[in-house]
């Protein structure tokens, strides 16, 4: 089936499905998703020029500078250092011979909400000082068993709950709520990135890596929910990464351990685990997180999804007409850190089709991977420019995003 035909088939389902009184699309900026705002007359700012000023950034920039803006990994393995729960010289320093895309935070680094604050505000003006970009601050926020934030009394904010209960009431207006809810404290804490919501169909009941993280067995139901949490975060000015593509819910292992395989065939993810990503991807989610998993009945090899040029570029990007970031999952996951290097599998994932590299075992190893992937041929210097420019091109619309807000005036609440 036409993968157009079969989208407008299941958003005419999804509506026909969504309660009464679901949450409507607001006409307010900051309401609006990222790339909606910037049409406005308020940003000042269009597509073609973002497009423009990401350029001018991009051919100024050096290999490993290229390769340090694609790289988003915690503020230990910047540093050296042990739990970092402050931002100072020594994250200074380092951002200055590592200017990485971003940080992202567990719930470790993240004692109060002043604490947090001020942390992110010093890494920004860090990261703003060495390159004119902000970073990528990131944070697993599900809801429920993955919460960093919500699980610490102390951010005196109430937890969402895990997803399944979510997709057991079939509350599309709920799904959007918990994700502009979870959007607004996590950007008030300056936050600009969530790595959620989970877009895993829960097809073998007995995952206990996906589990209740996921919406539930239903890719209907799944769709529909993983479409109102991404818009109601959107509301919030935080990305959304929809995550483990190309569906983790039908494996058994734990791709942190080691490998997790599905043998789900091409049709059966068609016909089910792919109608959430594409339904987040209509909805205008900026991010998808590639899984470690590995999909012989797709790829013909146990090659990890994260690393395959079938499931990122001819699958994601191609068929399901992807054109924002892919994200991997973490790479220091045992599924790829205990068959290659950092510096292999920076440049095999960016050879796929990844646009961010999350979390590499070996930092350093990763950015002179890339640099001398390039140098050596194995590594196209287009398809590193392609990658580095998608990320400048969101961290410009995040920034003319986060002026425009704060030229708005202040609501009243009337």
């Amino acid at each position: 089936m036409n993968k157009k035909i079969l989208m407008s088939a299941l958003c005419l389902l999804c509506m026909a499905l969504r309660p009464a009184g679901a949450a409507a699309e607001t006409e307010d900026t900051k309401n609006m998703p990222v790339d909606a705002a910037l049409q406005t007359e308020d940003t000042k700012m269009t597509a073609d020029d973002v497009s423009a000023q990401a350029e001018e950034i991009l051919q100024g920039m050096t290999p490993e500078e290229k390769a340090a803006q694609i790289i988003i990994t915690t503020p230990e393995s910047l540093t050296g250092s042990g739990q970092v729960t402050a931002a100072g010289d020594v994250t200074k320093e380092a951002l200055g011979r590592i200017p990485l895309g971003g940080l992202i935070y567990f719930e470790y680094n993240l004692i109060s909400p002043e604490q947090t604050r001020e942390m992110i505000t010093a890494a920004q003006e860090y990261s703003l000082e060495r390159t004119g970009l902000p970073l990528l601050i990131c944070v697993d926020e599900e809801g429920g068993s993955v919460t960093r934030i919500a699980g610490n009394s102390a951010f005196g904010v109430t937890d969402v709950g895990d997803m399944c209960y979510l997709g057991q009431s079939g509350d599309a207006e709920a799904a959007c709520e918990a994700g502009a809810y979870i959007g607004s404290y996590l950007r008030e804490l300056g936050f600009n990135v969530n790595l959620a919501p989970v877009a895993d169909v829960l097809t073998n009941p007995g995952n206990t890596v996906v589990a209740d993280r996921s919406f539930g067995p239903s890719a209907v139901v799944d769709a529909m929910m993983v479409e109102q949490f991404v818009k109601g975060a959107s509301q919030a000015g935080i990305v959304s990464a929809l995550k483990h593509f190309p569906g983790h819910g039908g494996t058994t292992a734990d791709s942190h351990d080691g490998e997790a395989v599905t043998y789900r065939t091409k049709e059966d993810m068609v016909s089910c685990e792919w109608i959430p990503f594409s339904a987040g991807i209509e909805a205008g989610c900026d991010m998808v997180m590639v899984g470690h998993i590995s999909a012989p009945e797709l790829t013909g090899d146990d090659t990890p999804a994260s690393l395959s040029r079938t499931v990122i570029t001819d699958i994601l990007k191609d068929e399901l007409e992807f054109d924002g970031i892919v994200i991997t999952d973490a790479l220091n996951m045992g599924a790829v850190a205990n068959r290659y290097s950092s510096a292999q599998a920076a440049c095999m994932a960016l050879n796929a089709g990844v646009d961010i590299l999350l979390m590499p075992a070996d930092l350093s190893g990763a950015v002179s991977g890339i640099a001398e992937g390039i140098s050596s041929g194995t590594l196209s210097q287009e398809r590193l420019d392609d990658a580095v420019r998608k990320v400048i091109e969101l961290k410009l619309r995040l920034s003319r995003q986060e002026e425009a807000s704060a030229q708005s005036p202040v609501s009243d609440g009337h």
